[in-house]
């Protein structure tokens, strides 16, 4: 199972548009990787427009925001339309990266054992390491907790990097 401070294991993964995203693409900028069960249903919808209407304040932060699903890319380009999304989602149809990422769990409804994605957001910083997880996300709220995380990781790495340099910025 990941932990934080571990690299992410090295994948590439079809986009919404069709084109293929690898991870390393991200070296350099943050990432928030969010696995959530399925587009077009209540909670998963509310999640990616959280995501969408923060973006912008993702982007300043030079973080990327990514969306996985097990959904096919067609049903990603129409959840996208349909729900005007500003960030990618990653058609994960074999489950591979949810296997990687430890998100593909079994779960209990109604007494019934079935296999599913546990609503999971990973924070992965500028080096490709794991700086934060949070596991069994409840929607309300979980968006602006992720831009406050990599507002606290960017703040840390930028008083570190100042007193790399010599900047005068006493660490303590």
């Amino acid at each position: 199972m990941l932990t934080i401070g571990d690299k992410i294991p090295k994948f590439n993964a079809t986009i919404d548009n069709n084109q293929t995203f690898n991870f390393t693409d991200t070296l350099g900028q943050n990432l928030v990787l969010y696995f959530y069960p399925k587009d077009n249903t209540p909670g998963c919808t509310k999640e990616a427009i959280g995501f969408s209407v923060l973006a912008e304040a993702f982007s300043a932060e030079n973080t990327m925001v990514i969306g996985v699903s097990r959904d096919s890319v067609k049903k990603h380009l129409n959840f996208i339309c349909k729900h005007n999304l500003g960030i990618h989602l990653i058609a994960d149809e074999d489950g591979a990266i949810c296997k990687l990422f430890d998100t593909w769990i079994e779960k209990q409804m109604y007494g019934k054992s079935y296999m599913g994605i546990e609503r999971s957001t990973y924070l992965i910083d500028t080096d490709a390491k794991i700086s934060r997880i949070w596991r069994k996300v409840k929607v309300n709220g979980h968006v602006e907790e992720v831009l406050g995380a990599v507002q606290d990781l960017n703040c840390l790495l930028y008083t570190s990097d100042a007193a790399d340099e010599g900047l005068g910025v006493d660490l303590g």
